[in-house]
């Protein structure tokens, strides 16, 4: 395991510390952000926490998060949402993540989601795999299916309420009507859940690069594809989809039909 990798799940840990302590707690403290998206206290706590600890071992890389900003250039850098998946730890939904990743000269190199309150931690590194630990078990290296055609596809979005004129709805549906199921599993779980062959395909149409930077290298690791709703393999396009690989081509097309 890489030093990046390793230094990674340390960060993890740390920010898996905070949220437990801080999920369901009764004082819990909710505010809204300009863009009418809550924040916790454990929002900030995370991503403060993790700087100082970057700070400290890793002075002269630099830091995008969620809630601090910052920015994403030549050279190093590390990518943090503290809480994918705030509203539902807001309500005491169970499927939230911290996500961490490093971005080498604009490319995912190492990510890392930890998700405490499912019981699983899923991470990747170039050339180094992607990999599942759960519950205490022995990690197990991933794999994406094997599904070729749509009509056996799984599919999975986060909120249908996303899919607006630029990348319509009607479209999202004709994708919907081409697959074999669907699910709105959402944010980071989807793309992990397509990293571990659950699922072939997830898309949304709005994301942000803390958003999806370590699942951009999850899923290639793990031997899928992850592009932008035009194809290109990036994880700041503004948009997402992640796949076996063999479906990406195809769900394109009926993302794109006129």
């Amino acid at each position: 395991m890489s030093a990046d990798l390793t230094f990674a799940l340390r960060l993890a840990d740390a920010a898996d510390g905070i949220t437990r302590s801080r999920f369901r707690a009764a004082d819990l403290t909710v505010e809204r952000k300009p863009d009418r998206t809550p924040v916790t206290d454990a929002d900030t706590a995370v991503e403060d926490a993790v700087r100082a600890l970057l700070a400290e071992a890793r002075p002269g890389d630099a830091v995008l998060g969620e809630e601090r900003g910052g920015e994403v250039g030549a050279g190093r850098a590390w990518v943090l949402d503290p809480i994918d998946g705030t509203k539902n730890f807001l309500r005491g939904v169970p499927a939230w993540a911290t996500l961490i990743a490093l971005v080498e000269d604009g490319a995912p190199t190492v990510g890392v989601v930890s998700a405490p309150a499912l019981g699983r931690r899923w991470w990747a590194a170039r050339g180094e795999g992607a990999w599942l630990g759960q519950d205490g078990a022995q990690p197990r290296r991933l794999t994406v299916s094997g599904v070729r055609d749509l009509g056996d596809a799984y599919l999975s979005t986060t909120h249908l309420g996303t899919w607006t004129e630029h990348h319509s709805r009607e479209h999202y549906l004709a994708l919907v009507d081409a697959c074999w199921e669907n699910r709105a599993f959402g944010d980071f779980w989807q793309h992990c859940l397509v990293a571990e062959g659950a699922i072939d395909l997830a898309a949304e149409p709005i994301v942000n690069p803390w958003d999806v930077a370590p699942l951009q290298v999850l899923v290639e690791e793990a031997g899928g594809r992850f592009t932008d709703l035009g194809g290109i393999a990036r994880f700041d396009g503004g948009t997402a989809l992640s796949s076996n690989g063999h479906l990406h081509d195809a769900a394109l097309d009926v993302l794109r039909r006129d």
